[in-house]
């Protein structure tokens, strides 16, 4: 499910993370990604400061997607179905969560909004796949046992494609690209964000 989506991150092969401090920040590192060549990015949903917070985020992804429609843009951090619907209603063309949240996932199945739940055991994997999800998020990789782990993971779930993330930086972003069973990489180390 969500092949198209994936596909088209797969060719960026590497989506940066980009945290919001400010929306002229946010356009000034989307900038940089496409003068990277970069074709994708990921904007999260991390901030302290509740509603308006998310607010203030989800007009950074709006900005993005106006000012530069050739960047694909998700949003990340999308921890429940409120955060994905606002996302969704900002132009967000794909979801990025740190765990599996069913209501989550439900909503974005609901509404043919892509989504890539983090898992993190062999279990959520199960789950992620009685939602008829193959593209998946490994979070926090490094954490979980990185590349050994995802090698393990691979047996018994052949089918399935990972983006790891949580630890991944320019020194050893390589050695995941090349699994078989990832489909691209994130970290906000891409573009010094």
């Amino acid at each position: 499910m969500f092949e198209n989506t994936a596909e088209k991150m797969a060719r960026t092969g590497v989506i940066p993370v980009i945290t919001v401090k400010n929306i002229d920040s946010v356009l000034e590192t989307a900038a940089k990604a496409i003068e990277k060549g970069i074709g994708a990015v990921e904007i999260t949903f991390r901030t302290t400061e509740g509603l308006s917070g998310h607010r203030m985020i989800a007009e950074a992804i709006k900005s993005v997607r106006e000012k530069y429609p050739e960047l694909m843009v998700g949003a990340g951090t999308v921890i429940n179905a409120e955060l994905a619907e606002m996302a969704k209603n900002a132009g967000a063309e794909f979801i990025v969560s740190p765990g599996l949240n069913p209501a989550t996932v439900e909503w974005c199945l609901a509404n043919d909004m892509p989504i890539f739940p983090g898992v993190a055991t062999p279990s959520e994997v199960e789950l992620a796949l009685s939602y008829g999800l193959t593209y998946l998020k490994f979070f926090p990789a490094e954490a979980l046992g990185g590349i050994k782990m995802l090698k393990a993971l691979s047996g018994p779930f052949p089918q399935v494609k990972f983006m790891p993330t949580g630890g991944i930086n320019e020194s050893n972003y390589k050695d995941y690209a090349e699994l078989k069973n990832v489909f691209c990489v994130g970290g906000s180390w891409v573009l010094g964000n």
